[in-house]
């Protein structure tokens, strides 16, 4: 399997020793150059190659642009991008991952090891030069500690708060089921009775019985029970003053 790449790089020089390294070694075919950022994406259009080997900084359209474009087009979908830059800044390693590249390797790479982290990205897995991995590893190691939940720590709820939540929660159901019921049902239930025992049966909007007969009773004048009301209680009229001649 021959992998196709496209070289973009705003130095003649730099391609032209990449484009004898490939060409030199089976299994690779530079399909197309670029020297900046737009003619990369229009190569990478053009040819549909394996892996476009990018650099960063390039006049125009930058190597980190021309990664985004490429791999937001779903016409490259099978195009990889691997950056290749002479700057180890962590700012660069960042923006190359989150813009979608596979790889990050700097340009003082080993030819043996450039040729074996394009054959890597081109199967689809990713790389990064071993001081960018080292870096990252250590930047993640110097994080502050995740620290979980203490479940212990959350109180739980008290027997008093169940009951409340027992009775609010039955209370609820309640009135619901006695919504529920029809009329002739809440006669099953306590009720008032009478003195034999015997169940009165009350209908909604009605007095009881024995309280119908009193206020019938009490309709033409004064209760039995305010007729007895003890005299020490009952309003007595104020005495007339000695001296005081009564009005004629």
């Amino acid at each position: 399997m021959t992998i196709r790449v496209v070289l973009a790089d705003d130095q003649v020089l730099v391609r032209a020793g990449f484009r004898v390294l490939l060409e030199t070694e089976d299994g690779f075919e530079v399909c197309a150059e670029a020297g900046d950022g737009e003619q990369a994406v229009a190569a990478a259009v053009e040819h549909k190659p394996d892996i476009v080997v990018m650099d960063v900084r390039m006049p125009g359209v930058d190597g980190l642009e021309a990664t985004r474009r490429i791999t937001a087009n779903p016409e490259l979908t099978g195009v990889k991008v691997l950056v290749l830059t002479t700057f180890d800044v962590d700012e660069y390693v960042y923006e190359a991952l989150r813009a979608g590249a596979s790889g990050f390797l700097l340009k003082d790479t080993d030819p043996v090891e450039l040729l074996r982290a394009l054959k890597v990205v081109a199967a689809g897995e990713a790389l990064l030069a071993p001081t960018v991995t080292r870096r990252l590893i250590a930047e993640f190691v110097e994080r502050p500690e995740n620290r979980r939940i203490d479940v212990s720590a959350v109180r739980e709820i008290t027997d008093r708060e169940r009951e409340v939540l027992g009775r609010a929660s039955g209370d609820l159901h309640g009135d619901r089921a006695h919504a529920r019921q029809p009329h002739h049902d809440q006669d099953r239930g306590s009720g008032p009775r009478t003195a034999g025992g015997a169940r009165l049966r009350v209908r909604p909007g009605h007095p009881p019985p024995l309280l119908s007969s009193r206020i019938r009773q009490n309709r033409g004048g004064l209760s039995r029970a305010s007729a007895e009301v003890p005299a020490a209680r009952r309003i007595r009229r104020p005495a007339r003053r000695p001296g005081l001649l009564p009005r004629p």
